[in-house]
């Protein structure tokens, strides 16, 4: 009999981290490793966000909390929805969890059944078809096209809804591609799902502080306040504030999704950390001028990325309109050989021979649902993008 439980057979481990621990480990060896794959701002915690945690230290704010989170917190996160996208949601009907993947992990967990299904576009971010298939869901990954920005279209949504789906994603802006929807762009969404209610819709949001060019990304119940009732949106500290390791992430939903989210969060970890939740509050509720001092500096680097890879030879990548992420077509290079002499079958061989032989770490496009492509994080210093971007171009320039 195997200890390991069988559901964990039908999951993979996360191809994001394995790429970055597989970096690490060759850094750790002597190697000069550039790593562009991890979706981790490279900007310090603001020094009035860390203040707060030590102050919170110092006040003895150490103890348990209620498993949604602190009142003050919940507050303030009802207060950002407001500010930022006009979302009216209570205290009761916001949770916090230990960053936005466990808000993932505990809506699957408590609203799927076997066989529902669960409606993806991709380029997806990794993690959302294996928490909908550990929850016993079955995820319907819809290729949306690069003609149309990597955007959901109306009538591919229209086609994937069947009686058994139960959810729909959208992450805007994406991860990987950097797609973001206008008030425009989804509007026709909102009118098919006005047509189907038997679907809830997960809205993704982490990203939509970081937007360039004057874009302002919308969401769903922003759009058609008659969604609210069964719309989950989802944010989180992390990536606007620089917070990853803080793990602080939430949601509004009606109370009868957040009740049942917070009855599975009391069993599996309680309360987040009382002491990252006493600094999520100010980041919440202090300053945000530092938010636009990290869009200013990523829209250069963003620029210089998608120039420099357009020069690689053999690669195309659209200018994405947020996030901190480029998705470039890396096709017309693959059936190649490298210039160390590996055979380039597919992505995974391409992103795991530009590692090995030119120490850039990269991820690759299937590991996002979307083979044929590569993600480049541009969340880290000029430099070493510059110096990055200039080793991807001989590494293409030298295959055969």
């Amino acid at each position: 009999m195997s200890l390991v439980a069988d559901r964990l057979n039908r999951i993979s481990p996360s191809q994001t981290i394995v790429i970055s621990t597989r970096a690490r480990a060759l850094k750790a060896e002597g190697r000069n490793i550039i790593s562009l794959s991890a979706g981790e701002p490279d900007f310090n915690t603001p020094d009035n966000i860390a203040q707060a945690a030590v102050k919170a230290i110092a006040a003895g704010q150490t103890r348990y909390t209620d498993v949604a989170g602190t009142p003050e917190l919940r507050k303030a996160v009802a207060e950002r929805f407001r500010l930022d996208s006009g979302l009216d949601y209570t205290a009761e009907e916001i949770i916090v969890s230990t960053g936005g993947k466990q808000i993932i992990y505990n809506a699957m967990m408590a609203t799927l059944n076997p066989g529902d299904e669960a409606i993806i576009p991709a380029p997806c971010w990794v993690s959302y078809p294996d928490i909908v298939t550990l929850a016993e869901g079955v995820p319907v990954v819809v290729p949306c096209k690069r003609e149309n920005g990597f955007r959901l279209s109306a009538d591919e949504l229209e086609a994937a809804i069947t009686p058994r789906t139960k959810w729909l994603f959208l992450n805007s802006p994406c991860n990987p591609t950097g797609a973001a929807y206008s008030a425009e762009d989804l509007r026709p969404l909102c009118d098919v799902l006005l047509r189907h209610p038997h679907v809830w819709i997960f809205t993704d949001d982490i990203y939509a502080k970081l937007v360039y060019d004057g874009f302002r990304p919308a969401t769903f119940v922003e759009v058609e306040p008659r969604l609210r009732s069964r719309t989950l949106t989802m944010n989180g500290v992390s990536k606007a504030y620089a917070m990853t390791g803080w793990r602080i992430g939430f949601s509004g939903a009606p109370v009868e999704l957040t009740k049942a989210m917070n009855k599975l969060q009391g069993q599996s970890t309680s309360n987040t950390c009382s002491i990252a939740q006493a600094a999520a509050v100010e980041a919440l509720s202090g300053p945000q001028d530092f938010i636009q001092t990290m869009v200013d500096t990523y829209q250069g680097r963003r620029d210089m990325v998608v120039s420099m890879i357009n020069q690689a030879k053999g690669m195309e990548c659209a200018v994405p309109q947020g996030a901190f992420y480029v998705f470039p077509c890396i096709e017309k290079c693959l059936g190649k050989t490298s210039p160390g002499g590996k055979l380039l079958q597919t992505d995974e061989d391409f992103v795991t021979a530009l590692l090995e032989e030119e120490g850039v770490a990269a991820v690759h496009g299937s590991a996002f649902m979307y083979p044929g492509y590569m993600r480049i994080s541009y969340a880290t210093d000029t430099q070493s993008l510059r110096d990055a971007c200039t080793r991807i171009q001989r590494f293409c320039e030298g295959l055969l």
